[in-house]
């Protein structure tokens, strides 16, 4: 079983993702130390495809909540079905980036741990983007139950995460062994951090929101995502 994760590395995690936000979109268009060969980003793209069709036939429309919105990559696409869009992340980077780019009086951000924030309304939609994987082995029915919580009885749920692929990440990462939480990850600079990296599954995912009211179905292409959407019960 694994270890629990410190305080420390959930921190560590944080400034992470805050020093990585003017590189984060290498990662998401297969440039420079994530650029794996024709082949593999061909595969990448045409899953990206399948995930954004998922998402746009499930149609997530008025007040959505967006967790760890990041620099845009759904954002953009959430804003032009939203009445509201509020997006919360715990990069203050993160959020300046989505801000310039996405630039509209829908969307309101939130500079908030994701662990910890609680809103004072309820959403129509609830969507997030690979952030799952980095919530503790420990933690993800209390925070499933969270997002059970700030949805309206038959509001919608879509997310997108990391299935466990090694060529998913830069070349110079190495995958976690699978029965620990905690991987190294480095910026261009050369920078190290420790980080907290998850790999749910697509058969465990589904009994898992069922317990917090949640209906899912969740859908698993051939090699670098799976996506889930559903209801609240």
């Amino acid at each position: 079983m694994s270890d629990l994760v410190s305080r420390q590395t959930l921190q560590e995690m944080r400034s992470y993702y805050n020093e990585r936000a003017r590189e984060y979109d290498e990662w998401f268009y297969c440039r420079g130390r994530y650029d794996r060969g024709p082949k593999l980003n061909a595969c990448w793209f045409a899953e990206v495809e399948e995930v954004v069709a998922a998402l746009e036939v499930w149609n997530l429309e008025g007040d959505i909540l967006e967790l760890a919105p990041g620099t845009w990559l759904w954002t953009e696409r959430l804003v032009h079905t939203a009445s509201t869009l509020t997006a919360v992340d715990a990069s203050d980077e993160m959020i300046a980036i989505n801000r310039a780019r996405v630039h509209s009086e829908r969307v309101a951000y939130v500079l908030g741990d994701l662990f910890t924030w609680r809103p004072d309304r309820l959403y129509d939609a609830v969507f997030f983007g690979f952030w799952l994987s980095h919530v503790p082995l420990e933690r993800p029915d209390a925070l499933l139950s969270s997002v059970t919580g700030v949805l309206r009885p038959g509001g919608k749920l879509f997310f997108v995460d990391s299935r466990r692929e090694p060529t998913s990440t830069a070349a110079d990462h190495q995958l976690s062994e699978p029965d620990s939480q905690v991987m190294t990850r480095i910026l261009n600079d050369g920078r190290t951090f420790e980080i907290m990296k998850n790999f749910y599954g697509p058969d465990d995912l589904p009994s898992r929101c069922l317990r917090a009211g949640l209906e899912v179905t969740v859908r698993d292409p051939a090699t670098y995502f799976l996506y889930g959407y559903g209801i609240r019960r």
